[in-house]
């Protein structure tokens, strides 16, 4: 760090991504992306968008957003889009929550949330998840601070039913509750269409995971009016231009690709299970997953030493310090044939592990 930076950055921890090593070439099962591409459609849709690159984007993205309106049922009015689903959590962090409305999360979630908020100086608190690594519901009744939930949440997979979601947000009439939806297409029921009964709901979503654009940094968010008002506001005083002319034209072109996107979901779905079953012949403990990752563990090695071991081997899976969850590993979901070769590699590290006891 040089001299210059403002002391009050001093503090900051800044947000640690997936690792991207570049010194092999790695099965990448890290960092959750898609192991699709993204159709022709969307690829053409970018090509035909280089001669319009000299000027600048819709600031409003109308016409991304009017699909994303037509796609899940509802007004125009109740869409924003984002560069990245941060953008819009760092927006809504600004937006709503403050030394009067302080945060509060799980204590094993998604990182980002932590750094968004001492980065905004913000307060926050966790709850801490159950023994199952589940988020309680009635943790967040009536709390009245700024809920986050990422749902199913990350890094354990797990889903909250839409039922409890509703339960946490009508109990906190008189604070914003973010829904972090990710994940949500690979088996779990979207919390979109409560944010036309309720003013306090904001639900956030990607193109990252489910639509094979990580790359390309779209996110989006849902919420009455006057809420995407507010987050307006905040956008327009720091990047009105925030999504580009290609990655609207990706977004648009992979929103009218349903057909090919389910079928991609779906067949994720069926390579998780098959994931789970062969973890399970091996002696893992997996926590039940909505998503396109599973969150596993062994008694026969160590978290960490698993995934150095499988790095070695030229697989990336993501491990995490945090004491509680230090003996799990978060495995993407690949294609088969990727999943096929990870539980093959992860056996010969239990033959090692056993060999070297001998």
């Amino acid at each position: 760090m040089s001299n210059f930076l403002a002391e009050k950055y001093n503090y900051l921890v800044p947000y640690v991504p997936g690792e991207q090593p570049q010194d092999r070439k790695y099965i990448k099962l890290n960092t959750n992306e898609s192991p699709f591409p993204p159709p022709e459609s969307v690829k053409k849709a970018v090509e035909e968008r280089v001669d319009t690159a000299r000027l600048y984007s819709d600031p409003d993205s109308n016409n991304l957003r009017q699909l994303m309106a037509e796609n899940y049922n509802v007004p125009i009015e109740y869409t924003v889009v984002s560069n990245g689903s941060d953008e819009i959590i760092n927006l809504a962090f600004m937006a709503f929550a403050d030394e009067k409305n302080p945060l509060v999360f799980p204590d094993i979630t998604y990182g980002f949330y932590k750094v968004v908020a001492d980065l905004n100086r913000i307060p926050y608190s966790s709850v801490p998840l159950g023994d199952d690594l589940s988020v309680c519901a009635d943790d967040y009744v009536g709390i009245n601070k700024t809920i986050v939930i990422a749902n199913p949440n990350a890094p354990t997979g797990r889903y909250l039913e839409l039922s409890q979601v509703e339960k946490i947000v009508a109990s906190n009439p008189g604070n914003i509750v973010i829904i972090d939806e990710a994940y949500i297409d690979f088996g779990g029921e979207s919390a979109v269409q409560l944010v036309k009964k309720y003013n306090n709901l904001i639900v956030i979503g990607t193109f990252s995971k489910s639509r094979s654009l990580a790359g390309a940094r779209l996110g989006f968010a849902f919420a009455a009016p006057d809420i995407i008002a507010d987050i307006n506001k905040i956008r327009y005083s720091m990047n009105p231009y925030n999504v580009n002319c290609f990655t609207a034209a990706a977004g648009m072109a992979a929103l009218k690709e349903k057909k090919y996107f389910d079928e991609n979901c779906k067949t994720i779905k069926e390579n998780r299970a098959f994931l789970e079953t062969e973890l399970k012949k091996n002696g893992f403990e997996v926590i039940p997953s909505k998503t396109n990752f599973l969150f596993a563990k062994t008694d026969a090695v160590g978290g960490k030493e698993l995934y150095l071991r499988l790095k070695e081997k030229g697989i990336l899976v993501r491990h995490f310090d945090t004491e509680r969850i230090k003996d799990y590993n978060r495995i993407t979901i690949g294609t088969v044939e990727q999943m096929r070769i990870l539980t093959e590699k992860i056996r010969e590290v239990l033959e090692e592990k056993n060999n070297e006891k001998c």
